[in-house]
C-alpha cells in the first residue's frame, strides 16, 4: 500500500511517515499543498494523509485540485479543527474522511486501515436492489442504468445500505461499519453523507429508495 502524506511540520510528517512505514506502508512525503498536488497526480497511490493549514495551496484546495485531476484514491484530512462546519468543507472538498490534532498514531491507523482495506476487500458479484446495481470490483454504481459517480465515503455507505436492504441501520451502526466511528457527534455528518446519497441516487428518479426512519437511522426500501 503507497500512502501519500502532505504535512508541512516536518516533525509530524516524520511521526506519521516512521510509523506508517513500520507497519509495511510505503510513504511518500510532501511539505506543501503545491508539491502534494503534483506528486499525487504522478503517483499511484492508495491513500492521501492531507493537512488542511498548508504553505503555498491550503489542503481543501490541493484536495480540489486531485479530484479535478482525476484522483481517485481516499484521502484522509489532518486538521485542528472540529466543528460540524469545518468537517463538512473539508467533505465537500472531496476528502473522505477526517482526524483532528492531536491524535494517537493507533487512532491514525485505524482510519488508514478502513480507506485502504476496501481496494483490497471490496471484491464480489454485482449487487442489485431494484433497478440500483452496484458493481464491488469496478465500484461502479448504475440507477435504470444511468451511471452515478460516488466519492470513496459514498459509495461505502450505499454498499453497506444495500448490503442490508429493507434493514433499518442506526446511525450508530453506519459510524461503526463505514466509518469505524462510534461518538454521537459524528452522526450529523452521517446526517449529511445521506442526503450527498439521496440527491445523486433519488433526485432525479420517481421511485425513492433511501428512506429517513425517524429517531433511528436509514433504510434501503422500494416504496
Amino acid at each position: 500500500m503507497r500512502v501519500l502524506v502532505v504535512e508541512d511540520e516536518k516533525k509530524v510528517a516524520g511521526f506519521i511517515q516512521r510509523g506508517l512505514e513500520g507497519e509495511g506502508f510505503s510513504v511518500e512525503v510532501a511539505n506543501d499543498g503545491e508539491t502534494g498536488v503534483a506528486m499525487a497526480e504522478a503517483g499511484t497511490h492508495d491513500l492521501i494523509l492531507m493537512d488542511i493549514m498548508l504553505p503555498k495551496l491550503d489542503g481543501l484546495g490541493a484536495i480540489q485540485q486531485i479530484r479535478k485531476k482525476g484522483v481517485k484514491c481516499p484521502v484522509l484530512c489532518l486538521t485542528a479543527k472540529d466543528t460540524v462546519e469545518d468537517i463538512v468543507a473539508g467533505l465537500d472538498s472531496g476528502s473522505d474522511d477526517y482526524l483532528t490534532k492531536p491524535f494517537a498514531f493507533a487512532e491514525l491507523l485505524a482510519r488508514v486501515r478502513a480507506l485502504t482495506r476496501r481496494g483490497g476487500d471490496d471484491r464480489g458479484a454485482e449487487i442489485s436492489y431494484a433497478d440500483l446495481r452496484l458493481d464491488p470490483v469496478a465500484h461502479k454504481v448504475w440507477r435504470s442504468d444511468q451511471e452515478i459517480d460516488l466519492t470513496t465515503k459514498e459509495y461505502a455507505l450505499l454498499e453497506y445500505l444495500m448490503r442490508n436492504p429493507e434493514k433499518t441501520l442506526t446511525r450508530t451502526m453506519i459510524a461503526e461499519q463505514v466509518w469505524d466511528y462510534t461518538f454521537d457527534s459524528f452522526t450529523n455528518i452521517i446526517d449529511v453523507y445521506v442526503n450527498y446519497l439521496r440527491k445523486k441516487v433519488d433526485r432525479d428518479f420517481d421511485k425513492k429508495l433511501i428512506h429517513t426512519v425517524r429517531g433511528v437511522g436509514y433504510v434501503l426500501k422500494e416504496e
